[in-house]
């Protein structure tokens, strides 16, 4: 067998990786694949750009990250998959919640109270709200950052926005040292059962259908072990499609509840997985490595100052996304997949079937809460129009 070393974060999104170890599905491709649970993100960053890892369960926009240049270590690393759409929510505190008054997690109606809110906190000179993110090269920052800009508030000047792992969020918002945070379940549901906290919005009410972590590979490795790339990809398509069905879910359960996954109760993990912030592991392509979302991130990345938008620049972020692994790896599994690597985000307001015969899938909804269409193929006028705001 191939050994496979991977790291992961405790977090329910992880469960395509354990399901394919616990499950057999690695086994079945003549894997072992070996997990790691590790402390933070960065940690996960540094330690594949020094090789400790093949692969890992990373953040959407990490990798493009790391191939920017912006990152401590020099590095190459690769997506030939996702590892599903949605999953993570904005939590708020017990107080915070109730001085909202919401009684939805609809996007447009949070923001405008969390905008009403701040005015008044100024206006009685208390001190900024303060938000946990996971890391600054993150789908939960970027996410946050758009949606408090199109609600009219400033994430540089009108809140605080830091850094936590995803485990800590609890424990920081029942301390206070946060008001709320952006994190990938169960850490949401979490807060909610101990009474802390209160779901805001979700990530599908803000971007619906929209990428949280991926498959991070490191080039060189994947350069010299392509054959046991594509076995890999199988697995971890397999497990998907079993991670997706509902019958599997308290099997699942079990399976992270134990210390060396996350180490939560599975009745917990159980509500995680059906609850207003679960993620999707399979249907909608969720585990298509589409480059319009590599693009998006990027986009992302120049306006809140962490890159500067150069034409070659671009190019590396949607290079960094490859879907044609994801092709060559699941062509003979039955498993559809789209015939095109990048699509307008935004553009689909109801679930929309693509394609036919064998390759006819379900792809969205796939809104941003504002209304807003994301053409990758119109970067700088999009990055031009979102500078304007």
């Amino acid at each position: 067998m191939k050994l496979v070393t991977a790291a992961f974060m405790p977090l329910i999104d992880a469960s395509i990786l354990a399901a394919a170890r616990e499950v057999g599905f690695a086994e079945g491709e003549d894997i072992d694949l070996v997990l790691v649970r590790e402390t933070s993100w960065a940690n996960i960053r540094d330690r594949m750009a020094i090789g400790h890892f093949d692969i890992a369960h990373m953040l959407a926009p990490m990798p493009i990250a790391t191939n920017l240049g912006v990152t401590p270590f020099d590095a190459e690393i690769i997506v030939p998959m996702s590892l599903g759409l949605g999953g993570n929510a904005i939590t708020v505190s017990k107080n915070l919640s109730d001085a909202l008054a919401l009684t939805s997690t609809d996007a447009l109606e949070a923001g405008r109270a969390v905008k009403r809110t701040i005015a008044e906190r100024v206006s009685s000179s208390q001190e900024k709200l303060r938000f946990g993110v996971v890391h600054p090269h993150s789908a939960h920052n970027f996410e946050l950052r758009y949606w408090l800009a199109a609600s009219g508030i400033d994430p540089d000047l009108d809140v605080e926005i830091v850094i936590l792992p995803p485990p800590f969020m609890p424990d920081a918002l029942e301390q206070g040292s946060i008001d709320g945070f952006c994190v990938g379940e169960p850490w949401n549901t979490v807060a909610h059962q101990r009474g802390l906290g209160k779901i805001l919005t979700t990530k599908n009410d803000i971007w619906a259908s929209s990428p949280e972590k991926v498959l991070g590979v490191d080039a060189s490795w994947a350069r010299k072990n392509s054959p046991t790339l594509n076995a890999l990809v199988r697995a971890l398509g397999k497990a998907a499609q079993w991670c997706a069905e509902a019958a599997n879910h308290q099997t699942l359960s079990h399976i992270l509840s134990r210390p060396d996954y996350l180490g939560i109760d599975a009745k917990i993990l159980a509500s995680a997985l059906s609850g207003s912030a679960a993620y999707e592991p399979y249907n909608r392509a969720a585990t298509f490595p589409w480059q319009s979302h590599a693009t998006w991130f990027y986009t992302q990345m120049v306006r809140w100052g962490q890159v500067e938008h150069l034409p070659a620049h671009a190019d590396i972020a949607r290079r960094t996304y490859r879907p044609d692994i994801y092709r060559q790896a699941l062509k003979e599994t039955g498993i559809a997949i789209p015939a095109a690597s990048s699509k307008a985000e935004g553009a689909l307001a109801t679930a929309t079937v693509v394609g036919a015969g064998s390759s006819m899938l379900t792809l969205g909804p796939d809104g941003f809460f504002d209304g807003q269409v994301f053409d990758p193929d119109q970067v700088d006028a999009y990055i031009t129009q979102q500078r304007k705001k």
